[in-house]
């Protein structure tokens, strides 16, 4: 399982300066203008998706087929992209929570003198954390039954679904009288890691079904 996950990290590796780098274009664009607590989102999204690059370095390589005659199991090897995910989406609000703080305070969206302020952004990266762990776990499946190039484009249709479904539910509940009170959203931010956990597994589960019923050695 840890060799598995190096190996992603490592080929990722050749693709972290330009992730870097378009997460610095990022904030010059969504700090100044939507917040740091949007830019944190979007840095964890961003690097989810990079759990699709190592799927297509896979398939470059003809990796999974090489993988089936060597010890590695289809389980582990589901289970070390899910592992992989989280290490992307925890690097990205991290990032995103580091260069949106230094970003806020220069163009004057965060007041380092308000204690309140500036603990909002651990709390919006931890939104963000979850966010992007449900929509990257999202991606997998399809990448498993699919392959990239096809599960790219559904990809980022599953990633729209989910933001729309969300957002229709939150404007049904406005329109019935529900007030989203700052206790309603507390209980709801600390449910969240529990509903992405729980998203996570059942994604392992679907992918692990897809990936173990695949030949692969022919």
């Amino acid at each position: 399982m840890k060799s598995l996950i190096l190996k992603d990290l490592y080929n990722i590796g050749h693709n972290a300066k330009s992730m870097f780098f378009m997460l610095l274009v990022f904030a010059f664009i969504f700090v100044p203008f939507s917040g740091p607590e949007a830019y944190i989102i979007v840095s964890g999204i961003l690097c989810s998706m990079m759990v699709m690059t190592t799927f297509s370095f896979d398939d470059n390589s003809k990796w999974m087929k090489y993988a089936m005659v060597t010890p590695v199991t289809k389980k582990d090897l589901v289970a070390s992209k899910f592992i992989v995910l989280l290490i992307f989406s925890i690097t990205g609000v991290v990032i995103g929570l580091v260069i949106g703080f230094i970003g806020g305070i220069i163009v004057r969206k965060v007041d380092y003198s308000n204690m309140s302020n500036v603990l909002t952004l651990p709390v919006v990266a931890m939104a963000g954390l979850v966010i992007a762990e449900i929509l990257g776990s999202m991606s997998i499946p399809l990448l498993f039954k699919f392959g990239t190039e096809k599960a790219r484009t559904l990809s980022l249709v599953s990633f729209i679904i989910p933001a729309v479904i969300c957002f229709g539910v939150y404007e049904i509940l406005i329109f019935f009288g529900v007030s989203f009170t700052d206790q309603l959203k507390f209980i709801l931010l600390c449910c969240s890691p529990v509903i992405a956990l729980a998203w996570n597994l059942m994604m392992y589960k679907i992918s692990y079904a897809i990936f173990s019923k695949k030949e692969l050695l022919y």
